[in-house]
């Protein structure tokens, strides 16, 4: 998917009533008890069925514009993790997201707020992102890759590779 942009001032109604369907599953999920059937029923619904057999969320979680998210299956998905999902946000299956996680898929335009500039964030097969790294927008992550905890990830990731730091490099080959 190509880099786009949202004007804000310009929402319309189902966008609006898109992000206060996402603000209030985000409450009721991380008020209920995250063995529960109900408490798996309000992440069904969050990501509006668009997440796969086998996979995890744990509260408290934070998600704007959850239908762009698609998470496949067995993906796990740590404690505070926050999804802005304006441009797209794609988990492939058995990806592991440790707790306090940051995938950005959207940011501001630098001289106009009220404009999102939205590049789609891809996590490939078996990807494994570290305690409070960060996934900037426009970045694929490759299958097998680990980002270290605390990473600010703001270029493509490898597959079979390690990176860590900010902004996030190289650190081993595997």
């Amino acid at each position: 998917m190509e880099a786009f942009t949202i004007d804000l001032r310009k929402a319309d109604e189902a966008e609006i009533e898109e992000g206060k369907r996402c603000a209030e599953l985000c409450f009721k999920i991380n008020h209920t008890m995250p063995t529960s059937a109900e408490y798996h029923e309000l992440v069904r619904e969050l990501f509006a069925g668009q997440i796969g057999e086998g996979s995890r969320i744990m509260s408290p979680v934070t998600v704007v514009r959850a239908k762009n998210v698609h998470i496949g299956r067995n993906v796990v998905i740590m404690n505070n993790a926050l999804f802005m999902a304006a441009g797209d946000i794609t988990i492939e299956d058995d990806v592991r997201v440790a707790a306090n996680a940051q995938l950005i898929s959207n940011n501001h335009d630098l001289y106009d707020r009220d404009i999102l500039t939205c590049k789609p964030v891809v996590l490939k097969r078996n990807c494994w992102i570290g305690a409070g790294a960060s996934i900037l927008p426009g970045v694929t992550v490759g299958e097998n890759a680990v980002v270290g905890a605390g990473a600010v990830v703001t270029k493509d990731v490898e597959p079979n590779t390690v990176v860590g730091g900010n902004p996030a490099r190289l650190i081993k080959r595997f």
